[in-house]
C-alpha cells in the first residue's frame, strides 16, 4: 500500500492546499494530511479546528486521513508507514526551502522521498499568512 505524507501547519487549509491534495490523492492508495504542531508557534486556529475543517473539506475522497502531530516529520512518517512526504511549491523561494528540508529528512532516512509538487497558476498567491491577514482584517471591519 502506497503512503503518502502531506505535512504542513495548514492555518488555515488553503485552497491551493486543497488542489495539492485532491491532485496527489489519485495517485496514492493513502493520503495523510498531518496538521503539525510547533509549540513555539502561535496559531490562529486551534489543532482540532485545523483537523476537523480539513476532514470537512476532503470528505468526498476516501484515501484521504487527517491527522495531527508534533515532532520530527520523518519519525511521523516511520510510525504510518509513509514512504513519501508531498509538498506544494509556488515560488523559487518556496523550492529552496524545500530543498533543505527535503535534504534534512533524507539525511534522517534515505529511504523516505520528497515530492514536490508546483501549485497551480491560479493558487501562486495564495498563503496561509496571507488568508490569516484577509480573516483578521474582515473581523477587524465588520460592522
Amino acid at each position: 500500500m502506497a503512503t503518502v505524507l502531506f505535512p504542513g501547519s495548514f492555518d488555515p487549509f488553503t485552497a491551493g492546499h486543497e488542489a495539492i491534495a485532491r491532485r496527489i490523492a489519485p495517485l496514492f492508495d493513502r493520503l495523510i494530511v498531518a496538521v503539525g504542531v510547533n509549540s513555539e508557534k502561535s496559531y490562529m486556529f486551534s489543532v482540532q479546528d485545523r483537523v476537523n475543517r480539513i476532514r470537512h473539506i476532503l470528505a468526498d475522497l476516501p484515501q484521504v486521513e487527517v491527522t495531527s502531530y508534533d515532532g520530527m516529520t520523518v519519525d511521523l512518517c516511520h510510525q504510518l508507514g509513509a514512504h513519501c512526504i508531498v509538498r506544494g511549491i509556488r515560488t523559487a523561494a518556496d523550492f529552496e526551502y524545500e530543498q533543505l528540508v527535503a535534504s534534512v529528512n533524507r539525511q534522517q532516512d534515505p529511504s523516505i522521498e520528497t515530492l514536490l509538487v508546483m501549485a497551480d497558476a491560479d493558487h501562486i498567491n495564495i498563503s496561509s499568512t496571507l488568508e490569516r491577514e484577509k480573516m483578521l482584517h474582515a473581523a477587524i471591519h465588520q460592522p
